[in-house]
């Protein structure tokens, strides 16, 4: 009976291999994706930077806004907690193990609660990012080729043009496109060419780069003829509600995966508290 009482007891108490390399895979391919973040935001700042003659300087504003930047910390964030389980999870950690788990669990809050603000005031969302990206994105627009590409990207994606309730009025906030009559620019009162219903040329099959050239000077009517007029912000939420199902099933995915990672995580870290209690008797 005492026999079996031992082998129960090493049972309970042993470090479980497939918990134990579970979270050490799983944080391998984060880590991993956390250095390629990190590796390509920093190519792509010091591109940047190569491109003003080493003497970019960026305000408080611009580094929020900054792509490159925005990807080193995301990156720099995924390769320090997946590092910490994969070591934590290797080397039997429980130190490394609690700050990875609790680091999971604030991002769980953290989604959790722009989730909840999202559904349940939706129209504040909306009004919030309007009032503070509105004129920001519009007016960096041609100062980050980074930003730039991804406006015309979207703006192409979900045919839109601007990011307000004004839509394509917005551009006149851009000091290449405003239409006061003291802008020297060739640009003035035009929109970018991201914003055309049809922006290739039909003979040669190229973008035509003037497509949307004073456009802001049209009726809506008219300038609906040729640029997509509504605002990228609302386009994109009514294209939310359309997938509402589809977004809710993913995020649902998601919560129960980190939360799967947290219960391993937590139960490794009770595995290894065990064993050390058990040497320490």
């Amino acid at each position: 009976m005492s026999g079996y009482g031992r082998r129960r007891g090493r049972n309970i108490n042993h470090i479980n291999v497939c918990v134990k390399y579970t979270i050490f895979f799983f944080n391998f391919v984060f880590w991993l994706l956390g250095g390629i973040f990190v590796g390509v935001g920093l190519y792509a700042f010091f591109e940047k930077w190569k491109g003003t003659g080493y003497s970019l300087v960026l305000n408080a504003e611009q580094m929020i806004l900054d792509i490159s930047i925005i990807m080193l910390i995301v990156g720099f964030v995924m390769f320090t907690v997946s590092f910490a389980g994969c070591v934590g999870a290797l080397r039997e950690n429980s130190c490394l193990l609690k700050f990875y788990s609790a680091c999971l669990l604030l991002f769980f809050i953290a989604e959790l609660a722009l989730a909840t603000l999202g559904f349940v005031f939706p129209q504040k969302v909306t009004g919030v990012l309007e009032k503070h990206l509105t004129s920001k994105l519009i007016e960096f627009y041609r100062e980050d080729p980074d930003l730039q590409n991804i406006i015309d990207f979207t703006q192409q994606e979900f045919k839109c043009c601007g990011l307000s309730q004004s839509g394509f009025l917005d551009w006149s906030q851009n000091e290449y496109f405003n239409c006061t009559k003291t802008n020297p620019s060739v640009e003035r009162c035009a929109v970018p060419f991201s914003c055309c219903r049809n922006p290739a040329d039909i003979n040669t099959g190229l973008i035509n780069v003037m497509c949307g050239y004073e456009a802001q000077q049209l009726t809506e009517l008219e300038a609906a003829k040729k640029i997509h007029i509504s605002g990228c912000i609302s386009i994109i939420e009514m294209w939310v509600y359309g997938n509402l199902y589809i977004i809710a099933g993913i995020a649902t995915v998601v919560a129960f995966a980190q939360l799967f990672v947290i219960f391993l995580a937590r139960t490794l870290e009770g595995q290894i508290q065990r064993q050390k209690s058990l040497w320490m008797h």
